[in-house]
Formats: C-alpha cells, sequence, structure tokens
C-alpha cells in the first residue's frame, strides 16, 4: 500500500505550489486598492466584495462537488439560510438583536444543522439523483421564505441590517470606542471581506490535507474501495455536505450585512447556484487556488467589465432599451455559456487543474503482467 501513495517529495512540491498561487493572489488583492487610487479611482473596490463572497460561496461548493463528488445544485439555499438567520438574529424588529460578530457566527452551526437535515435521508442517492433533490430543495427553500411572511416579511425583505463594528479609539475615528462601517466607504469592507476569504481558505487548505479530507477524495474516486478501507462513504458525505453548508451560510451572512437587506428570496435561486458551479467548474473542481480565479473571471466579468461597458456606451448614447444586444446586461448568459463551452472544449479541468498524486516508481512496477513476460 505505501506504494501506492505518493511521495513526500511529490506533497511537497504540491504544497509548496499552492501556497505560491494562494500568496500571488493574496499580494495581487492587496494591492489592488493601491491601483485604484493611484489610477484615480477606477471603482474596483465596491464590486470586490461581491466576487469575494461568491468565492467563499464556490470554496464551500468546492467541498462537496470538488473534494468529494457530488453534484450539487442547491447551494444557493444554504446562502438564503445564512442570509435569513443573519437577519432575524440582528434586525429591530426581532427579540435577538445580537449584533454583527455573535450573527454572523452563528450562520455556521445553522448552515451546518441544515446541511445535515438535508444530507441525513438523501446521500444514499447518487450522480443525477441526488441532483434533483439539491435542486429541489433549492426551490422549497424559496418558497418557505416567501410565504413565511410573518417570520420573513415575504417579497419585501428584512432590513435595515446592521454593519461589522470594530473596536477603534475616537483619535482614530472611533464613536463610543467602537468604529461602524459604512455604506459609502468600500475600503473598510474590503480588507475585512478580504480578511474572511483568507480565513476560509487556511480552512479549506487545512482540510484538504487533513484525514477527512483524503477521505472525501477517497469516495470520490471509488465508494467501494473506500468502503473495504474503513471509511464509511455516506457519514463521510454527509460531513462535507454540512461542512460546505456551514461556508455556504456564512458567505450568506456577508452578503446580507453588506446589503443591509436580505433582499427577497428569489435573489437566491437556481441562478445562483449555477453561478457558483460555474466557479469551481472554470476555476478547477478540486483546486482551492482554482476557484479563487474562477470568482474573479465569472464575477469579475459581470460585477466589473460588463459594467464598465454599459457605462462606455451610456455615454456615447450606444444602449437601446428596445434592442436585445442594446443592453451588456443581456449579454451575461451569452458569456456565460460561451465561457462554459470554450472551457468544456480546451481546458475541460479548469484554469488551475487539480493535481492529482502521481505513482511511483516502485507503484508502476508493480503492474501486473501476463504469466512469463519479463519484468
Amino acid at each position: 500500500m505505501d506504494a501506492l501513495r505518493p511521495s513526500s517529495h511529490c506533497r511537497r512540491s504540491h504544497a509548496r505550489g499552492s501556497t505560491r498561487v494562494d500568496l500571488l493572489l493574496l499580494v495581487a488583492a492587496l494591492a489592488l486598492p493601491v491601483v485604484d487610487w493611484l489610477s484615480g479611482g477606477l471603482g474596483l473596490i465596491d464590486p470586490m466584495k461581491a466576487i469575494f463572497i461568491y468565492a467563499i460561496l464556490g470554496l464551500g461548493l468546492n467541498i462537496v462537488t470538488g473534494f468529494t463528488g457530488l453534484l450539487h445544485l442547491g447551494v444557493a439555499a444554504f446562502m438564503a439560510i445564512g442570509v435569513y438567520s443573519f437577519a432575524i438574529l440582528t434586525a429591530d424588529i426581532y427579540p435577538f438583536q445580537l449584533g454583527f460578530w455573535p450573527a454572523l457566527l452563528l450562520t455556521i452551526p445553522i448552515g451546518a444543522f441544515a446541511g445535515f437535515l438535508l444530507g441525513g435521508p438523501t446521500l444514499g442517492l447518487r450522480g443525477d439523483y441526488l441532483a434533483i433533490v439539491t435542486l429541489g430543495f433549492g426551490e422549497i427553500v424559496q418558497d418557505v421564505l416567501r410565504n413565511l411572511e410573518t417570520i420573513t416579511k415575504g417579497t419585501q425583505g428584512i432590513n435595515p441590517l446592521p454593519p461589522p463594528t470594530l473596536p477603534l479609539p475616537t483619535a482614530w475615528g472611533g464613536t463610543n470606542g467602537w468604529y461602524e462601517f459604512q455604506a459609502d466607504t468600500p475600503q473598510p469592507w474590503y480588507y475585512l471581506f478580504l480578511l474572511f476569504l483568507v480565513l476560509v481558505v487556511v480552512a479549506n487548505r487545512n482540510l484538504e490535507r487533513s484525514r477527512i479530507g483524503r477521505a472525501w477524495m477517497s469516495v470520490r474516486e471509488d465508494d467501494l474501495a473506500s468502503k473495504s478501507m474503513g471509511i464509511p462513504p455516506v457519514k463521510t458525505k454527509l460531513v462535507a455536505f454540512a461542512t460546505a453548508a456551514a461556508i455556504a451560510a456564512f458567505a450568506g451572512g456577508l452578503w446580507a450585512s453588506s446589503l443591509s437587506s436580505t433582499g427577497e428570496p428569489s435573489n437566491y435561486d437556481f441562478q445562483v447556484s449555477i453561478l457558483a458551479l460555474c466557479i469551481v467548474i472554470v476555476g478547477g473542481m478540486g483546486n482551492i487556488s482554482g476557484v479563487l480565479v474562477g470568482a474573479m473571471v465569472m464575477i469579475g466579468v459581470n460585477d466589473i467589465v460588463l459594467q464598465k461597458i454599459f457605462s462606455w456606451m451610456a455615454k456615447q448614447e450606444l444602449t437601446s432599451t428596445g434592442s436585445v444586444f442594446g443592453s451588456p446586461n443581456n449579454w451575461k448568459f451569452l458569456l456565460f455559456g460561451l465561457a462554459l463551452v470554450l472551457m468544456m472544449r480546451f481546458k475541460p479541468d479548469g484554469l488551475i487543474p487539480a493535481r492529482k498524486p502521481r505513482e511511483t516508481g516502485s507503484a508502476r512496477s508493480a503492474t501486473v503482467r501476463p504469466k512469463g513476460e519479463a519484468s
């Protein structure tokens, strides 16, 4: 069995390569505000909040789809659970009013519990059957949130929601010893959400290299072989499902805080789940760095590139409400679909494919040969 394991040199090389990519992305993220300021304000900071949140959502989905190999089409439902949990725990119209930090932390166990509730009775299913169940769960959550008007306020949404606060002396800008984030000052939001993303990446890296992470990948490769080696497939999948749900709910809490509102339940529909899946596929399934790049590509095109094109076309008076191609917003799904087609054609493993362990020389030499053939 030792011969079939990747060598320590291979593991170290993979870890160093992943760390280098993560550090390069972190340096680029830290340098972006400086570049934006030197360029006179390109308006890149505020849209980056959505990129960070969707990167966190994609990292949660990557645990189920990338590490464990389960097709999950309902991650938006767990994001919605996090959004409404955060809102109910913080809004003034409810008795809890816990504040930003306690409510955000509580979205994690609430999301994990929801993941256990869905995963427990359904993870015996495989493939398309599991995908259909998760898709149906997403639609059920939308309908429940829409119809429980006495709790969720239906399509009106819950607002306002409290922004983050940090202990800061009055001399440094605090009020009564606390600094409250403002909607018209995007820089503090940018650095806070970047910090959250870094923490989620570190947690995912540790999970990937842990015993449970190796069990997820073993189940992904072969259920039967994993079971014969003492790994319970259903229990392992359930842990992956709950972990992904917890991360998705955490992303939902951040989303609600950044908007100061839940919005209506239809904002967390099937399109959000598909967008998160596109992030994982385009970036590279099973690769944490790939998910980060996928979020930058998919959300960056939608929230930055298309918006800049629309602004330029409006100044040139090229927009037209009566034409399908008169608004760049109508190009979004065309571009996303084209990106997926090109990815499946030229880079089916994603922009940054996940590295698979290579067999050592002793493992290759152990290949079964016909009787009498020389080795």
